[in-house]
């Protein structure tokens, strides 16, 4: 079935695009909504000015977004998390830690500077140390790339099993009862 769209639907169309879409898709989810329309002369006049009108908004919209995006462009942000012995997080890096960090740094030089946590495009949260490139989407038309950097803490101890029973022979062990009291040399 051939539509028009008069709303922005994500993945499939644009304000005032002409599509053909399935049947199904348009009776029960386009139609009902009126997120679409079918394609009579009344309907195309009608999308087209919506269409300068969501046009004229975008504008504005990717205005305001644009000295965010280059506030935040190739930002580098280092995220320390506890550390596991195989290297993995006991938490995680997520969205909403990145975007709170990213509106510190847009703030510094864009007053009101909001980032959500739903424009930072993470895939799922960072489970594990290294570098990471994440794509921050602030509008439509305006996205700026970043670096997030997870380094251990200073409390993950990193010891392997051969350390720790290294530690335990070096101190004198004292056994009473049922507890291991360590005495000093």
């Amino acid at each position: 079935m051939k539509v028009v769209f008069f709303e922005e639907v994500e993945g499939t169309a644009l304000v005032g695009e002409i599509k053909e879409v399935k049947n199904g898709f348009a009776r029960n989810y386009l139609l009902p909504r009126g997120l679409a329309g079918p394609t009579t002369p009344n309907n195309l006049l009608r999308a087209e000015r919506l269409a300068r009108a969501d046009a004229i908004r975008q504008e504005k919209l990717d205005g305001e977004a644009n000295p965010v995006a280059l506030a935040i462009a190739g930002a580098e942000m280092t995220f320390q998390a506890r550390v596991g012995e195989q290297g993995r997080l006991f938490g995680s890096i997520t969205a909403r830690d990145i975007a709170e960090r990213l509106t510190e740094i847009a703030s510094a030089s864009v007053p009101d500077a909001v980032i959500e946590h739903r424009q930072v495009l993470l895939p799922q949260s960072l489970r594990t140390l290294g570098a990471e490139e994440v794509r921050v989407r602030l509008t439509r038309n305006v996205s700026a790339q970043v670096r997030v950097i997870v380094e251990p803490d200073a409390d993950s101890v990193d010891l392997s099993f051969d350390e720790v029973i290294a530690e335990v022979d070096e101190a004198e062990v004292d056994v009473t009862g049922d507890e291991a009291v360590a005495v000093e040399a």
